[in-house]
């Protein structure tokens, strides 16, 4: 049973060959190879990452122990580019039954970016800042099931901001960190209907400051709850905006700005604190699946192995959600040793079987 469940085995619960060649042919990409397919490198890619392999010439003795086709390690980065939308057509499915079970009129949308660097001479097409050159992940996070909602790929000079904006779901509370606090797009939200809850950052100034009625609570970490508008009158909002002043863990004092009458205060500083998820996505991204180790320098395979290692977290993530149930205290995981624990083939037996009981209820779920 063990041997069974491997990525490659939940890849193809997921994503079937024909699915994958359909995907091909909507992007107009013409796949013309026989014995070394785009599936075949989805697999490849998917491997590559769990297993952190190092090198596209390592991959290959590698690849040879999975039972994947042997090729040269030359072919791995021409048909990369389909892999954006194979990723966000994972993310449909993974996220489907999620939303059938959503009680909230509205859920939080974490959104943030991540930047992987290197030396400028290894991608000369992405340059960031002096010697560096990079790319960057802009990532929309579902705070309910922790999965990717939508990702957006960049250069490392792309300012971040502007960004936030393409990410914008009105069907979510946006939650974001005070580089995307510029005025006018939280006017331009506040018009629109985006509801949101981010970051003021320390220099802004509160012009006519109204305090809202509240009740105290006891042992609250709120300072403050106020009304007002934002900037200076060089630049300051057109709209009045709602600001809660409260501390941290660490006892530093963080503004946050938002559209929201109808919660407390209390309630918007544990929205705003639920942020840090998608920092552990990124950190956890960065150390498990291999991404600061870029194989290939062209954009093509760079963003072709970042966006497998983004399916396979989706993959691992979904898994680990929908096979949880009510275990004894011996066989509850955490995220974090799940994965370890899938990768080493060790999974405790009760997970090993609930684990097959989703992947056959998602194959006929999909066959239907």
């Amino acid at each position: 049973m063990k041997n069974s469940i491997t990525i490659t085995s939940i890849l193809q619960s997921m994503l079937t060959p024909e699915e994958v060649q359909r995907v091909v042919k909507l992007i107009g990409y013409e796949d013309k190879a026989r014995k070394f397919t785009v599936y075949h490198l989805l697999q490849y890619w998917c491997m590559a990452a769990l297993e952190q392999w190092g090198s596209y010439r390592s991959s290959v003795d590698y690849a040879a122990l999975c039972g994947l086709p042997v090729v040269h390690y030359s072919r791995f980065s021409t048909k990369a580019a389909v892999f954006k939308e194979l990723f966000h057509l994972l993310v449909c499915k993974c996220n489907r039954e999620a939303r059938r079970k959503l009680t909230f009129p509205k859920e939080l949308l974490l959104i943030d970016l991540t930047t992987m660097t290197v030396g400028k001479t290894r991608l000369p097409w992405a340059p960031y800042h002096g010697e560096r050159a990079g790319i960057k992940l802009h990532v929309a996070l579902r705070a309910e099931n922790g999965q990717p909602l939508q990702v957006v790929e960049t250069l490392g000079s792309k300012h971040d901001g502007p960004m936030s904006e393409a990410l914008a779901q009105p069907d979510y509370i946006l939650v974001m960190d005070r580089a995307y606090g510029k005025l006018e797009r939280l006017d331009h939200f506040k018009t629109h209907g985006q509801s949101f809850v981010i970051r003021l950052r320390d220099n802004v100034h509160l012009e006519k400051p109204h305090a809202l009625r509240r009740l105290t609570k006891p042992d609250s970490s709120v300072i403050r709850d106020i009304t007002c508008q934002l900037g200076t009158p060089q630049c300051r909002s057109t709209q009045r905006h709602r600001v809660v002043m409260f501390r941290d863990f660490e006892g530093r004092e963080i503004r946050v700005v938002t559209d929201l009458m109808q919660v407390t205060a209390e309630q918007i500083a544990q929205i705003y604190k639920a942020r840090w998820q998608i920092e552990v996505f990124f950190r956890w991204i960065k150390q498990h699946l291999n991404i600061p180790t870029l194989f290939g320098t062209t954009e093509n395979a760079v963003y072709g192995q970042l966006f497998c290692a983004l399916i396979v977290y989706v993959l691992l993530n979904w898994l680990f959600v929908a096979a949880q149930t009510s275990w004894p205290q011996h066989a509850v995981l955490s995220f974090a040793r799940f994965s370890r624990l899938f990768l080493l083939q060790n999974l405790p037996v009760e997970w090993l079987i609930q684990i097959q009981r989703v992947l056959l209820q998602c194959t006929s779920c999909f066959m239907n």
